[in-house]
C-alpha cells in the first residue's frame, strides 16, 4: 500500500518579529511620506520650523521633516505621529492619493512583501565597520533596494519560499541547470568562444552527434518551473527544447534578481536571465530584440573608449560589456504584438563580463548604491570609507565626482550618448585606502541612449545598433543624469554626508557644480555640446518612479514596457550652485594613493 507522502512544513520567515516589524514599518512610512510629497501624491502643511502636517480623512499625520535639493523631502522616521503602519496609511489615504480599488489591493501585497524583505535586512544587519570589509559581491546581499522607489522589494510572483531562496538578501548560494534549445527557436549573438570559457563540455557530450543543431543556455529554476514548461510544453514534448543538469556553480542573485554573480568561478560571466516576476516599475523578462543587440551594442561602446585616450588612459573608465546572448521567442507570442510585453520576454540569457578581472592589485568595487547604506551601528557606510582614507569628507566627496563625472560626461557631451548611471549600474572602484579613484558601468543595451541631434559622432551608427538604442532630445538625454545619479543617489547622499561627516548640503552641490564645469573646461572646443546638453538648466522635468504604480499603469498589462511619469518641474541645484574656495583640477588626480 502507498505510504502517504510526509506533510510539508510551513515555511516561517525568521525575521517576522514585533520588533522588526514594526521598525522597519517606520522606516517605509517615513518614506513613503517624503517620495509621496516629493512626487506631489501628497500636500504636507508646514506648521512652523521643520513640523509638517497631513491631513486625511479619517486621520491626522504630523512628522518633521528636512526640504533639500530638486524639492525633496527627508522625513525623520521616529517623528511621525499618527501611526506607525505603512500598510494602514494607505488605506487611509487611498482616496487623497487617487488609488483605484484595485491599485491599491495589489501596492498592500507588494509592500507587505517589501517589508518582509526589509524586516530580514534589519535582522541579519552588519556595522558599518562590516559593511566596508566586505567585498563588491557580498555587499550586494546586504543592500536595501532602489532609495526612491518605496515598494522596491515587492518580487510580485515570488512566494514566501522562493523570496527565501532566490533573493539578493538571502545570500543562499545556488546552482542554475541549463537547457539546449534547438536552433529553429532560439538565435545566439556574439562571440561563440564563450562557451569554451563558460560551459560544461560534457553537456554537449550528452547531446552526442546532434550538438550542433543546439544553443546552450543557464535558467532559472523558478522561471523553468513558472514559466517555461507552461508556455514551452509543446517544443519540449518535441524535442526541441532539452533540460540540461546543473553545471555545478555556485550563483549568487546581484539586486536586480535576475543577475547572477559566479562564486565558484569569479572569471566566469555573471549571467542575467528572464524572470517573470514584477518588481518595482516592471516584469524582469529580457526583451528579445535589446538580448540580441546587446553584444554589438558592447562592441561599439568599447570601440569608442578604446578609441579615445582620454576615456581609456585618463578616466580608465571601465565598461562591463554584454558579450553574448541566446534568445528564445515563444513563437505564438511573436506573432501577437498587442500582448502583454512579459509573454515577449520569456526565455533566453546574457553574458556580461565580471568586475573582476578589470580591477588592478589593491583595487576594490561597491555600486554606488552601497554608499547610502547605514549599519546596525547607525554609523552610514560612507563615513567608514572616508574615515579609512584619512581624507577630509570634503577632499573625499571632490575625489568622487572626480572619478564618476569625466567619463559620464565625456561621452555625453562628444559622442551623444548617455548611460542610466543610477545605483546600480554604477560602480565605483577605489584604491586600497578607500579613496574612489574611478568608475565602472553595466548594463549597456536596457539604459544606454542616444542624441536624436545630427551628431558627427553619431552618423556612421551601425544599422543593428540604430534600430535598438532610443534616440532622445539634448534635455531628456541630461534627465537620465539628473534622474538617475543626482536625484536618485546624490539626494540622498548629500544629506548623509552632512549628517555623518559635517558636509553642508549647499557645499555637496557645490562641488559636484564645479567638478561639471572643470569637465567642460577641459574640452572647450565642445563649449556647443555643452551648451547643447544644459546640466545647468534653472529648472527640470520632475520624474516620478512612484506616481507611475499608483496612478498610471497600476499593475496591468501592455504591450509595452512603462516608463517613468512626467510631474511638472523642479528647481536644479547645479544652476544656483556657488563655486568652492578652492579650484579642482580638471580630472581624476591618480597621485593620492596610485595603486601599485
Amino acid at each position: 500500500m502507498p505510504q502517504p507522502a510526509a506533510e510539508p512544513a510551513l515555511h516561517l520567515p525568521p525575521q517576522l518579529t514585533s520588533e522588526h516589524w514594526r521598525a522597519a514599518g517606520r522606516e517605509m512610512l517615513a518614506k513613503l511620506l517624503g517620495e509621496f510629497a516629493y512626487e506631489e501624491l501628497l500636500d504636507p502643511r508646514a506648521e512652523g520650523g521643520d513640523r509638517y502636517l497631513l491631513r486625511l480623512p479619517d486621520a491626522d499625520y504630523r512628522f518633521t521633516a528636512r526640504r533639500g535639493a530638486y524639492g525633496s523631502w527627508r522625513v525623520e522616521p521616529g517623528s511621525v505621529e499618527g501611526g506607525d503602519d505603512p500598510l494602514r496609511f494607505l488605506q487611509r489615504a487611498r482616496h487623497v492619493l487617487g488609488l483605484s480599488g484595485d491599485t491599491t489591493g495589489h501596492l498592500v501585497r507588494e509592500l507587505t512583501a517589501t517589508l518582509i524583505a526589509d524586516a530580514h535586512l534589519r535582522a541579519t544587519a552588519l556595522t558599518a565597520a562590516e559593511l566596508a570589509d566586505l567585498d563588491h559581491v557580498a555587499l550586494e546581499g546586504r543592500q536595501t533596494g532602489h532609495p526612491w522607489i518605496v515598494a522596491n522589494k515587492g518580487r510580485l510572483g515570488f512566494s514566501a519560499t522562493d523570496a527565501a531562496g532566490w533573493t539578493p538578501e538571502a545570500r543562499l548560494p545556488r546552482t542554475l541547470p541549463w537547457l539546449a534549445v534547438h536552433r529553429s527557436l532560439a538565435e545566439f549573438r556574439g562571440d561563440p568562444t564563450i562557451y569554451d570559457t563558460e560551459l560544461d563540455p560534457a553537456f554537449r557530450r550528452q547531446l552526442g552527434d546532434r550538438a550542433d543543431e543546439f544553443h546552450l543556455l543557464p535558467v532559472h529554476p523558478w522561471q523553468w518551473d513558472e514559466t517555461v514548461v507552461g508556455l514551452f510544453a509543446p517544443w519540449i514534448a518535441d524535442g526541441r527544447i532539452i533540460p540540461l543538469p546543473t553545471d555545478g556553480d555556485l550563483r549568487l542573485p546581484q539586486q536586480s534578481i535576475r543577475s547572477f554573480f559566479n562564486l565558484s568561478r569569479p572569471d566566469r560571466c555573471t549571467v542575467k536571465l528572464p524572470l517573470a516576476v514584477l518588481n518595482t516599475l516592471v516584469w524582469r523578462g529580457l526583451p528579445t530584440e535589446r538580448a540580441l543587440a546587446a553584444p554589438a551594442v558592447t562592441g561599439w561602446i568599447h570601440r569608442l573608449r578604446d578609441g579615445d585616450p582620454y576615456l581609456r588612459d585618463e578616466c580608465r573608465v571601465v565598461l562591463l560589456g554584454e558579450i553574448a546572448s541566446v534568445t528564445v521567442e515563444h513563437p505564438l507570442y511573436r506573432d501577437l504584438p498587442d500582448a502583454p510585453y512579459q509573454y515577449k520576454e520569456l526565455l533566453g540569457a546574457i553574458w556580461r563580463e565580471p568586475l573582476g578581472r578589470h580591477l588592478e592589485p589593491g583595487e576594490r568595487a561597491r555600486t554606488l548604491a552601497a554608499l547610502l547604506q547605514t549599519g546596525s551601528d547607525g554609523r552610514a557606510l560612507t563615513a567608514e570609507l572616508v574615515a579609512r582614507s584619512g581624507l577630509a569628507p570634503r577632499e573625499w566627496a571632490e575625489r568622487l565626482f572626480a572619478a564618476m563625472l569625466p567619463p559620464l560626461l565625456h561621452f555625453l557631451y562628444r559622442y551623444g550618448l548617455v548611460f542610466s548611471p543610477h545605483g546600480e549600474n554604477a560602480i565605483v572602484v577605489f584604491d586600497r585606502d578607500d579613496v574612489p579613484v574611478r568608475l565602472a558601468v553595466k548594463d549597456f543595451v536596457d539604459d544606454v541612449n542616444l542624441s536624436d541631434q545630427p551628431l558627427a559622432e553619431l552618423a556612421d551608427l551601425p544599422a543593428d545598433i540604430a534600430g535598438v538604442l532610443n534616440r532622445e532630445e539634448p534635455d531628456y538625454l541630461c534627465q537620465f543624469l539628473h534622474s538617475g545619479l543626482f536625484i536618485g543617489v546624490y539626494r540622498y547622499l548629500a544629506p548623509l554626508m552632512e549628517d555623518q561627516l559635517g558636509l553642508p548640503e549647499q557645499e555637496f552641490w557645490g562641488l559636484l557644480a564645479e567638478r561639471i564645469r572643470a569637465c567642460q573646461r577641459r574640452f572647450p572646443e565642445l563649449a556647443d555640446r555643452h551648451k547643447l546638453f544644459d546640466l545647468f538648466a534653472p529648472r527640470i522635468d520632475r520624474l516620478c518612479l512612484n506616481r507611475n504604480r499608483l496612478l498610471l499603469d497600476g499593475y496591468r498589462d501592455r504591450p509595452d514596457r512603462p516608463h517613468a511619469a512626467v510631474h511638472g518641474q523642479v528647481d536644479n541645484p547645479l544652476h544656483a550652485a556657488a563655486p568652492p574656495p578652492a579650484r579642482l583640477p580638471a580630472q581624476p588626480s591618480r597621485a593620492v594613493s596610485p595603486a601599485p
